[in-house]
């Protein structure tokens, strides 16, 4: 079963993803700091009728990155762009976007960290001066280079990866924000909302039960409850109750931690037959048939956060906590 928690890799937004998308900060549940920040900066930027600083998004996948991006250019009363970093491959695709933007503009790339280095040196002074500078061959084997001004705009990158960004592109962020996991209560007001939007109302125990297992995160909470939803519908029921959201859950394999096969596969591959470690990351993938950017970026973050698995320096080892869940006696001597 493929895991429910999306990888950053980002499609276009499906109508459920565009219907249940906040789209005021006002509307934005969690990461209660960062908002409050932002607010400012766009109130002081706007009396200054200046745009917004360049914005740097990070942390683990699900989180809101892309969310917030979509806030910032509404609460601008600007226009978005969106690409990804894997998609700008040659210098020439990043100038095509960047010649396209109009004043104002918000700006939102996707997975920043993976623009190949060589092209990280056009958006230096499209970031800095708003210039871009061309370097265009003659016929007779010459070159010549050519500046082209742009208009101002707020570049806003979201990374699941923030040491991958080299230093100089990193600096010239000027607001550069860490999102957080989320906690049951906030995603409980998130399941709640989502059950507004979408017209399928959910009792409370139901909503916490749900938040309970969603892995302190808002998208995955959104989909299981598009898929509790799913349930609901075919069992003739008009609430998602406690009877049908334990259901569906555990016909989705998601337990009572919010672990889903994926999670319980890595854990049992890591203390069965790797004695619980050290081992490394890209072992662990391999023996379970995962690639090791799933296991580092999607598996691993949550597992970490919540002490089943703890990084050495020789590589991951299983924790006590692990081993008590797989009903799996504990030997840390072993």
């Amino acid at each position: 079963m493929k895991r429910l928690v999306d990888s950053e890799k980002r499609e276009d937004l499906d109508t459920f993803d565009q219907t249940i998308r906040p789209q005021t900060l006002e509307e934005y549940v969690g990461q209660t700091e960062i908002k409050d920040n932002i607010k400012v900066f766009i109130k002081a930027c706007k009396m200054r009728n200046e745009v917004l600083d360049h914005v740097l998004l990070y942390g683990p996948p699900g989180l809101g990155k892309t969310t917030l991006a979509h806030i910032i250019a509404n609460e601008m009363g600007a226009n978005i762009r969106t690409a990804t970093g894997p998609s700008i491959e040659k210098s020439g695709d990043l100038a095509a976007i960047l010649s396209t933007l109009e004043p104002g503009d918000v700006l939102f790339i996707d997975e920043i960290h993976r623009i190949p280095r060589y092209i990280e040196e056009i958006l230096y002074p499209a970031m800095e001066d708003f210039v871009l500078d061309i370097v265009i061959a003659n016929g007779d084997g010459t070159s010549r280079n050519l500046r082209i001004d742009l208009p101002p705009f707020t570049l806003v990158g979201a990374t699941t990866r923030a040491g991958d960004i080299s230093a100089p592109l990193r600096d010239r962020f000027g607001i550069v924000a860490k999102l957080n996991y989320y906690n049951e209560d906030e995603l409980f007001q998130i399941v709640k909302r989502t059950s507004k939007v979408l017209d399928m109302p959910i009792e409370d125990e139901a909503a916490k039960e749900l938040a309970s297992r969603s892995r302190r995160t808002p998208r995955l909470a959104n989909r299981l409850f598009k898929r509790v939803r799913d349930f609901a519908l075919v069992f003739d029921s008009s609430t998602i109750d406690s009877e049908i959201m334990k259901l569906a859950l555990k016909r989705l394999n998601v337990d009572s931690s919010g672990l889903d096969q994926m999670d319980t596969e890595y854990l049992e591959a890591l203390i069965t037959k790797f004695n619980g470690g050290p081992v490394g990351a890209s072992t662990v993938a391999t023996s379970i048939g995962e690639e090791v950017t799933t296991i580092e970026d999607v598996v691993e973050p949550y597992l970490l956060q919540e002490g089943f698995i703890k990084r050495t320096p020789r590589g991951r080892v299983a924790c006590e906590k692990a081993y008590k869940h797989l009903n799996i006696e504990y030997e840390p001597n072993k």
